[in-house]
């Protein structure tokens, strides 16, 4: 089951968030086709959001194809983004990655730090190509 976590204080609208993080379950493997996102109802009393801004983003993921909206029953998982290859917890890179991350904060990098350092080094490599 996928845990929405709202950044407030996000330029990011609260619907992008709540796409973006369904994406990003979807791509670790966490969610995977035939699972069921949470209902409206669950996401709002988790989340304290407005159950129109929960549809609005699973209507967004319904038009890019990723799930299934059936009346009476949920929201379902219809593609997968997953890599297990190259995400899954046992995947090289992703534990080439957990060890950079624990040297960083070894080194004193506060999250804030950390996130501008991976921009900046995913933009030398991925030139061009729209972040969300």
């Amino acid at each position: 089951m996928i845990e929405f976590r709202i950044d407030r204080r996000s330029a990011v609208s609260t619907y992008m968030q709540i796409t973006q993080q369904v994406k990003q379950a979807m791509r670790l493997g966490l969610l995977n086709p035939g699972d069921r996102l949470p209902s409206a109802r669950e996401v709002v009393e988790a989340t304290a959001v407005n159950p129109n801004t929960v549809l609005k983003a699973y209507r967004e993921l319904e038009r890019e194809g990723l799930v299934d909206a059936r009346r009476g029953l949920g929201t379902f998982v219809t593609k997968s983004l997953s890599s297990k290859a190259t995400t899954g917890d046992d995947a090289p890179l992703r534990q080439e990655l957990s060890g950079w991350m624990g040297r960083a904060q070894r080194g004193g990098l506060v999250v804030e730090d950390v996130d501008a350092l991976y921009s900046a080094v995913r933009d030398e490599h991925y030139p061009g190509e729209e972040q969300p």
